[in-house]
């Protein structure tokens, strides 16, 4: 099979979706109206609220949910077959995560721009307010841990990478300074940024070449230094790293983007892998771990985190809501399929594919998953007349810097968490910034280094996909209820919440069986599953019963679960 006919079908595909479905839900179920207030406008404070023009908070939502994770997942899942993990990615991306992150956004706005957390507090119970905060704690917990480990991973499988990084750091600051304390427009110096970074990438290899020491540290100690590194990125100002880089990254992501899709139209390179591989050796099942392994490229609830944590309180009209929420997904969408073809056209042979995954822990696990992607990438990019090995190094920054982005994100979100649960608890160490911050990543750290290691971490993504896609079935039943309490129809989001909420259910079960079998060695993973697990299972039981019982136009906090 062709895979430039492919990614034309898929593309039609959420063309469609976008141009019927989103339009269906738009005008619909949610009744969107360019006229109706909005927080941006309501409580503008120039800082947290602020209306944004269309275009440049899309680019800044897009950059937000953009991680590494779409690569990572399909790079992973379509040792199941190019075939099962195409279809998620395009169902999936249609029907339920760009449904998910539109809701997600409309609700927040809906709600003056307040967190999903938030408004499960005034949908369900102050109860599962709590209790899904600190689902989230764990889902970031766990984030921190996955990301800081695919860096890793990749610093020392691509060390011509390392160089690029931090430049991209160094230039990222530099932008954040000239544009907040000297008053520069953005666009222009992130342009010069980024050329400085593609200057970066094509001496990338020289330098590792005469810095042999960065090809001798280990995953561990890389690690270490990386969520080091995150914690002094989470406390400081935002202005003056994580904003400038996620510009940045918008620029390399579209450059990327694009120089996939031209390389695949030029090369047009044949799919070698099989369209199912049911039972790979070593691998958990087909169903329903498809299902969790590509977690961000088809539903995410990191992304109900975004859309209701920033982009609502920017949101200039209510209507932009559509192409922020919903395109923004497809565009995530076309990231994963990119990531699925690239791991199984971007391979000479059948035979190379197989030496990638041939075993779930082939060629060292995580690190060839990894290396599929990169490679293969590469081999599109390097179909436009560019060095294969600058090509591939410029693959191997693009996973980089999203997984960097996630990783700073992460490690600032999940401080915010500890200390929203802080005050709800009076927990007053906890407000401290530098204490919150300090105990993520020291968790985080555990979490990576005494649970990553057997098959290059695999250990730690299905733990990442499950808790990701239960915090997604819990937005989609916060949504659910609003909906439904508002008389409109709610079978649009009870239908996803319903099925993602099972399938992961199934999946995390699936896992914790597997960590229980080995407990000594994978203690951790075992108690932080369960207990996320039984926390899920008590929201969606409270949520259910209050979905049961409201009636339109009932106050929901009137109703007792």
């Amino acid at each position: 099979m062709n895979a430039a006919t492919l990614a034309a079908l898929v593309l039609v595909t959420f063309a469609l979706g976008y141009r019927f479905y989103s339009g269906f839900l738009s005008r619909s179920i949610f009744a969107l109206s360019p006229h109706e207030p909005v927080p941006s406008r309501e409580l503008k404070d120039g800082v947290d609220y602020v209306p944004t023009r269309l275009h440049v908070l899309w680019g800044h939502h897009f950059a937000s949910i953009a991680g590494a994770a779409p690569i990572v997942g399909p790079a992973i899942a379509v040792i199941w077959g190019w075939v099962p993990a195409l279809i998620w990615v395009c169902v999936g991306t249609v029907f339920m995560g760009a449904a998910h992150d539109f809701s997600a956004l409309v609700i927040s706005a809906r709600h003056q721009g307040r967190s999903i957390g938030d408004i499960a507090g005034r949908v369900v119970s102050p109860r599962v307010r709590t209790l899904f905060l600190i689902i989230i704690s764990l889902l970031i917990w766990v984030v921190l841990a996955v990301f800081a480990f695919i860096i890793a991973t990749l610093f020392v499988s691509n060390p011509s990478s390392i160089f690029p990084i931090n430049i991209q750091i160094l230039v990222a600051m530099i932008l954040g300074w000239l544009v907040y304390k000297r008053g520069f427009p953005m666009f222009l110096p992130s342009l010069v940024c980024y050329a400085g970074l593609l200057v970066a990438i094509f001496y990338g290899g020289a330098v590792a070449h005469a810095l042999p020491a960065l090809t001798s540290i280990s995953i561990t100690t890389w690690v270490c230094l990386l969520l080091a590194y995150s914690f002094v990125a989470s406390v400081m100002p935002v202005w003056l790293l994580l904003q400038p880089r996620d510009y940045i990254n918008s620029h390399q992501l579209v450059t990327g983007l694009f120089v996939l899709s031209a390389g695949l139209l030029v090369l047009r390179p044949e799919i070698v892998a099989p369209a199912l591989n049911a039972a790979p050796e070593g691998a958990p099942s087909l169903i329903p771990f498809l299902f969790v392994t590509i977690a961000c490229g088809a539903i995410s609830g990191f992304h109900g985190l975004v859309s209701s944590g920033t982009t609502s309180k920017q949101l200039s009209r209510m209507t932009d809501a559509r192409p922020i929420g919903y395109g923004a997904m497809l565009a995530e969408g076309f990231l994963g399929l990119m990531a699925v073809l690239a791991a199984t056209a971007g391979f000479e042979s059948s035979a190379d594919w197989w030496t990638h995954y041939s075993s779930w822990g082939a060629a060292n696990g995580l690190a060839a998953k990894l290396d599929a992607f990169v490679s293969g990438g590469a081999s599109f990019v390097a179909a436009l007349g560019i060095p294969f090995e600058t090509a591939r190094t410029f693959m191997a920054v693009m996973v980089i810097a999203f997984a960097a982005t996630s990783l700073d994100t992460g490690a600032r979100i999940q401080r915010l968490v500890l200390a929203e649960l802080a005050d709800a608890y009076d927990i007053k160490p906890l407000s401290n910034r530098f204490v919150a911050g300090g105990i993520g990543i020291g968790a985080a750290l555990l979490l990576a280094i005494t649970q990553g290691d057997g098959q290059g971490g695999l250990a730690l993504w299905p733990l990442f996909g499950t808790t990701n896609q239960l915090v997604a079935g819990v937005t989609l039943l916060i949504v659910t209820i609003w909906l439904k309490k508002q008389g409109r129809p709610h079978l649009y989001t009870l239908i996803p919440m319903l099925a993602v909420s099972a399938v992961t259910a199934w999946a995390m079960v699936g896992n914790l069986l597997d960590y229980y079998e080995n407990f000594e060695a994978l203690w951790l993973l075992s108690i932080s599953g369960t207990l996320i697990l039984a926390l899920d299972l008590w929201i969606l039981f409270e949520g259910l019963q209050i979905l049961r019982k409201v009636e339109p136009g009932m106050s929901v906090g009137s109703v007792k679960a």
